[in-house]
Parts: C-alpha cells; sequence; structure tokens
C-alpha cells in the first residue's frame, strides 16, 4: 500500500499503519497526504496525484491540530465474500469521507465519525466502522478524508462481521473490568466517608468519577452510554474531564498530603496549574477546542513531574503517607508517558498502548484506596498515643482533684445547709399555697351554686304543702258562696258578684295561683338536688374512708360545674358496673372537679378550632381495682409539658389564672389513695387522665 503526502509548505512523505486480521484483506501500497485549511482538495484531485512514494514501517503521528488528512489504501479481495468492514480503532476521529474507487471510478462513498447520529451507526460501537463492499480479485483503492482536532496515530484494519464483533467484544469487557474497579472503589469510599466524615474520602470519590468519566470519555464509550446525540458534548468530554481529574486530583494531593504545611512554596506553585487548567476549561467550553487539547497535552507532562517532585520532598520530610501516593502516582506516571508516546509516534501502537490509560487510572485509584488505609492506620495510631498521653495527664491531674474534692465536700456542707434552710422555707410556703389552692376549690364549689341557692329554702320547703292544703281549702270556700249566691242573692246582688269576679278575673286567678304552687315545689325540688350534689361532693361530714359509689360523685362534680360548661361542649358517660370503692370521698371529688375543670378550660379556649368538643368519661371495673378515664378532644400537651404537669407551681395559664398546684394536689391525693394516675396525651390529638384505684385500702385521714 502507497501512502501520498502533501503540507501546507511541502511534500510529506512517512507511514500510516493498517492493522490486518487472519480474515483481513491484503495490503498492497498505502499513501496519505495532509491539507491544511487554505487548500481544499476534492476526491477528483487526489485521484489526478501523481505524488506517491512508497514507505514501510514507519509511523506517522497527525498531530492534535485543524489540517485535514487524506489517507489511501490500495486492497485485493481473495476471499469468497465482497462483505467487509472497514475498522478505524481511533473513536475520537470527528468527520470521516469514505470513497471506495474501483477501476478509478468511485463506486461507494460513505460519511462517518463520533460526530455522526449514533443510531445511525452500521454497528453500534463507540468505534468508527464502515461497511464495504470489495469485489473479489480486483485491486480496489479506499480513500479517507479524516477532519478532526485530534488525529494522532490512526490505525485500521478490514475484517469480516465475526472478527468486529470480536474486536468489539473485547474491548468491552476490559472496559467492564475497568469500570468495575470505578464502581467499586466508588462505593467503599462512598461509604467510608459517611461513616468516619472524613473530607479525604470525599473527594477521592470526586476524583474516581472523574477518572471514569475523563478514560471513557477518551475511549469513545460516553458516546456509546451515556450523550450518544450531543455533538457539544463529543467534542469537548475528552479535554472537560481530563482537566477536572487533574484538578480534583491535585486537590487530593494537596489535602492528602498536606502541602500547605509540609511545603508551602511548593503549594503555590498549584495556584498557577489551577490557572492553567481553568483558560483550557474555559477555552473549551467558548472558544477553540483545538488550543485546549494542545495546551492540555503541553501541561499534562508538566503536572505529572511537578506533582512527582512534591510527593518526593513531602516523603523526604519523613511524611509516610506520601509512599503509597508516590508508588499510586509513579504508575499512573508510566501510563501517561507511554500513551504519550504512543500517540506521538515514538514507540508501536498495540493493544497493551491503547489501554495504558485506562490500566493506569484503575491502579492509580486502587494504590490511592491503598494510600488512604495506609493512612487511617497511621492515623490509628497517632490517636492511640494521644490518648495515652491524656491518660497519664488524667492521672496526674487526680490527685489534684482528690484535695479539690475535699475542699469541695467542705463547701458542700455549708451550701447544703443553705438549701435545706432554703427548702423549709419553700416548704412552708407550699403549704400556705396548698392551703390557698383548697380554699379555692371551696369558692369554685360555692359560685356553682350561688345562683341556685338562698338561706330560707328550709323554710320554703317546710311551707309549701300546708299553703298548698289551705289554698284549697279557700277554693272549698269560694265554691260554697258561689253555690250559696245563686240561690239566695238577689238579681241585682248576684249581678255585682259576677261583675266583681269578672273585674278580678277570678277564674284566671285561681289557675294562676295553682301554676305558682306547682313552680314553687319544682324549684323547691332542684333546690334540693343542688344541695343534695353539694353535700356528696364535698362530703363535709364524712372524715374516714368509707366506701362510695363513684358514679355518684362524677355526676354531683358535672352538677356543680354545668354553669361554668359552655352548651356546645358535650358530656359523654360510660358507665361500667361499679363496685363501692375505700376512699375519702371528698378527695376523690376534688380530684374530678380538677380534671375535668381543666378539660373544659382546655376546650373553651379552642371551641373556634373544634368541631364536636366533648368529654369523655369512663369507667372499667377490674378484679382488684377500679380504672376512671376522663377524655377529652381538645389542643393536647406537647411532650415537655406532658413531663412537668405534676410539678407544683407548673402552669401553662396565663398569670392571676392559676397557682400550678392543681394537678400536683390531684396527684398527691391518688398517691395517698394507693392509685396511680397517668396521662396519654399528644400535640393535636386530645389528652387522657387514667385513674386506678383499688377496692380496699386504709387512707390516713386529711387533716
Amino acid at each position: 500500500m502507497i501512502i501520498f503526502i502533501y503540507s501546507v509548505f511541502s511534500l510529506l512523505i512517512s507511514f500510516n499503519s493498517i492493522v490486518i486480521d487472519s480474515s483481513s484483506q491484503p495490503i498492497n501500497h498505502y499513501g496519505y497526504l495532509i491539507q491544511s485549511k487554505e487548500l481544499n482538495f476534492n476526491i477528483e484531485e487526489v485521484l489526478n496525484s501523481s505524488e506517491f512514494i512508497s514507505l514501510e514501517n514507519q509511523n506517522i503521528n497527525f498531530g492534535i491540530n485543524n489540517d485535514v488528512v487524506w489517507l489511501k489504501y490500495l486492497l485485493r479481495n481473495e476471499t469468497e465474500n465482497d462483505e467487509k468492514y472497514l475498522f478505524i480503532n481511533n473513536p475520537s476521529l470527528d468527520n470521516i469521507d469514505l470513497y471506495v474507487v474501483n477501476k478509478g471510478e468511485i463506486s461507494q462513498t460513505y460519511k462517518g465519525g463520533r460526530l455522526d447520529s449514533f443510531s445511525e451507526r452500521v454497528i453500534r460501537s463507540k468505534s468508527i466502522i464502515f461497511k464495504i463492499n470489495l469485489p473479489q480479485n480486483e485491486d480496489t483503492e479506499i480513500f479517507l478524508r479524516i477532519n478532526s482536532v485530534n488525529k494522532t496515530i490512526i490505525t485500521a484494519s478490514v475484517n469480516d462481521l465475526q472478527v468486529i464483533d470480536r474486536l468489539i467484544n473485547r474491548e468491552n469487557i476490559i472496559f467492564g473490568i475497568f469500570t468495575g474497579v470505578i464502581v467499586g472503589l466508588f462505593f467503599y469510599n462512598l461509604f467510608l466517608y459517611f461513616s468516619v466524615r472524613d473530607k479525604i474520602y470525599l473527594i477521592y470519590v470526586i476524583h474516581t468519577v472523574l477518572v471514569w468519566f475523563a478514560q471513557s470519555s477518551i475511549l469513545g464509550y460516553t458516546t456509546e452510554l451515556i450523550w450518544p446525540e450531543s455533538e457539544w458534548l463529543k467534542l469537548r468530554a475528552g479535554v472537560i474531564f481530563s482537566s477536572l481529574v487533574s484538578l480534583v486530583g491535585i486537590w487530593f494531593l494537596r489535602v492528602f498530603l498536606s502541602t500547605k504545611f509540609f511545603v508551602p512554596k511548593l503549594d503555590k506553585g498549584f495556584y498557577f496549574i489551577f490557572l492553567v487548567y481553568g483558560f483550557i476549561l474555559v477555552n473549551a467550553f467558548f472558544f477553540s477546542i483545538t488550543v485546549s487539547y494542545q495546551v492540555l497535552l503541553g501541561t499534562q507532562s508538566i503536572v505529572v513531574l511537578y506533582v512527582l517532585m512534591v510527593a518526593l520532598s513531602v516523603l523526604r520530610l519523613g511524611y509516610s503517607p506520601a509512599r503509597y501516593y508516590l508508588l499510586a502516582w509513579s504508575v499512573f506516571m508510566v501510563g501517561i508517558f507511554l500513551f504519550v508516546f504512543s500517540e506521538m509516534g515514538i514507540i508501536p501502537t498495540n493493544n497493551l498502548t491503547a489501554y495504558i490509560m485506562p490500566l493506569g487510572s484503575a491502579l492509580e485509584v486502587v494504590l490511592l484506596s491503598f494510600a488512604l488505609a495506609d493512612k487511617i492506620n497511621i492515623l490509628k495510631k497517632e490517636k492511640e498515643n494521644e490518648q495515652a498521653e491524656k491518660l497519664k495527664i488524667l492521672n496526674e491531674n487526680e490527685e489534684l482533684i482528690r484535695e479539690q474534692n475535699s475542699m469541695l465536700e467542705k463547701k458542700v456542707r455549708v451550701r447544703t445547709e443553705e438549701l435545706e434552710h432554703a427548702l423549709r422555707t419553700l416548704q412552708n410556703t407550699q403549704s400556705q399555697l396548698v392551703n390557698q389552692e383548697k380554699m379555692a376549690s371551696l369558692g369554685q364549689l360555692t359560685a356553682g351554686i350561688a345562683h341556685e341557692i338562698n338561706n330560707p329554702i328550709n323554710f320554703v320547703s317546710s311551707n309549701i304543702t300546708p299553703l298548698k292544703r289551705d289554698i284549697k281549702d279557700i277554693m272549698e270556700v269560694i265554691e260554697f258562696y258561689r253555690n250559696s249566691g245563686e240561690r239566695e242573692f238577689s238579681e241585682s246582688t248576684k249581678k255585682e258578684a259576677k261583675q266583681l269576679e269578672k273585674d278580678l278575673e277570678l277564674d284566671y286567678v285561681l289557675d294562676e295561683v295553682d301554676q305558682l304552687l306547682k313552680g314553687m315545689d319544682e324549684g323547691a325540688k332542684r333546690t334540693v338536688e343542688i344541695v343534695k350534689g353539694l353535700r356528696i361532693f364535698s362530703r363535709v361530714d364524712e372524715q374516714d374512708v368509707k366506701k362510695v359509689d363513684l358514679h355518684d360523685g362524677i355526676s354531683s362534680t358535672i352538677i356543680l360545674l354545668n354553669s361554668t360548661i359552655p352548651g356546645k361542649i358535650r358530656i359523654v358517660r360510660e358507665f361500667g358496673e361499679l363496685p363501692l370503692v375505700e376512699c375519702l370521698a371528698g378527695k376523690i371529688n376534688q380530684v374530678f372537679m380538677n380534671i375535668i375543670n381543666n378539660a373544659v378550660h382546655a376546650l373553651t379556649d379552642n371551641l373556634d378550632k373544634i368541631v364536636d368538643p366533648k368529654i369523655t368519661i369512663r369507667t372499667k371495673p377490674f378484679i382488684d381495682h377500679v380504672v376512671v378515664e376522663i377524655e377529652d378532644n381538645g389542643p393536647g400537651m406537647p411532650e415537655k409539658v406532658k413531663q412537668r404537669i405534676f410539678e407544683p407551681f407548673f402552669t401553662t395559664k396565663a398569670v392571676g389564672k392559676g397557682t400550678g398546684l392543681g394537678l400536683s394536689i390531684v396527684y398527691s391525693i391518688i398517691e395517698n389513695h394507693k392509685g396511680t394516675l397517668e396521662v396519654v396525651t399528644e400535640e393535636g390529638q386530645g389528652t387522657t387522665f387514667i385513674i386506678s384505684l383499688p377496692l380496699y385500702q386504709n387512707v390516713p385521714k386529711y387533716e
């Protein structure tokens, strides 16, 4: 195969290799020419060119530039199959025009390259593949017009479909192994980051992800897997991710090796490198991708050596984690130089050089992971030494603490005496407040029945029956006079008597008297019920433990509170069959009064927010005790309030509306009755007080 070379200034002659598989077409001679922007060769001009020089066993590096390269291959198909595939193992070529020439005539034309639509490719692969027809036993010329920024070394082969499949599968397997290593390290170190919360692991995770994207972009797999139709990303992904992985790699180096501490002067050099990579990224995003490629290629070689120098400097200062870092970076550096040398044509291009970058990158991230693990061990030892030093200091301070404890004990004794005196004073004050609370409860009872009772109620009750009897006698006398007058009065007298009855409305007066007597009788009975409820509630005449019907106490409490309960609030009774319970009835009724009154206040303050405000009172019998549940569907209480409601002086009411002793007294009463008091509440879900009382007990008297 003969290659023809034309450059911008003069004729250049060199070599371009094509890989031939066992099933590939035999190659007779080859050639190529380079075309600048000023020269615009077409296929006819290339076909008519007579400047051909035959070369062998040389590699040509076409470089990173905007020149257009023409490649010419002379093939002869000596197989029985006309259908062949031209496999170009450089996925970074942007645009390729292929011309198949038989006997001086163009028989086939194709377009391809990484910028073409992925869905229209002959074979869905990151590699550039053309399907061509080669006549049997005839010489066929193939011309490739390559318009690409990055075209360095171009290798190709003509194969059958089975060979192409093997090549693609081999590349996919190698890439799959590389991806598996990256994914494993990514999740492992991400787990370590969330476990120890050390920034270095997060940087490593970011570096690992960017390594995958950078190598995948160079190999063309991002085009196949992630952005098959994005021309902008196809052109720039390699430069962008290569720059980003270098930036994050330097960031990792600075944090891992603490370069700002160990080598502050060399550390400042990284700021200049950051500016260079920033220029590369900005240029790649907005300006010339060619310039970005060229600057990146030169910068990488310098950065590799600079990083090596920094790591060696840190290691010489005795920082042992730099050993693993140097090993990882050396492996990566070897991979970079082999790759660059192959791209420049200094060493032959083969399978090793084709995959040396992903291999070197994978080894680098693995060794960096080992370096992180080694750093953990070092930090663990340092922490153990630090803890031992702290323990020594603690032992030294222990003696001082003993001496201080002796002094503190003396001060504590003095302070304890002061606190005991303050406690006695507080207890006296609390007792006074408890008595005030008792008087407040008594005042509530009096206010509840003040509008229902009056002093002469006993006089009224005792005289209603005689009054009825006397009124009945008077009615009999009036009826007698009526009958006698009909017989004995004169007509004029009868007329006057009837007129007098009419003027006095005697029939109406008699009916009214009857109605008044009935009203007085009902009022007296109502007053008697209220007095009875007051008597049951207060039990002022009972100072000893007695068997009591708790339902009577609950009912009397509700009667006394009836005037303070808004009409919108429903009282629901769910009473079970309770036995008589031994208790101090007055004290237990005080418990019911306080809890029900608190429920009424809670609902009253939120009537506009609750659709059906109600208080449910349940009683349940058990073998040796009874349970009374008082539940409201009010606003409930938060947990911090629930924990303190039984504390003396704790109140959620406004200043002047409560002393904070009501529930404290309630808790004390239940405790003295050997019972229990529980609160079940949740904010927005209401509150339930659960009272448990034993059936039998011996409760001391309350003075």
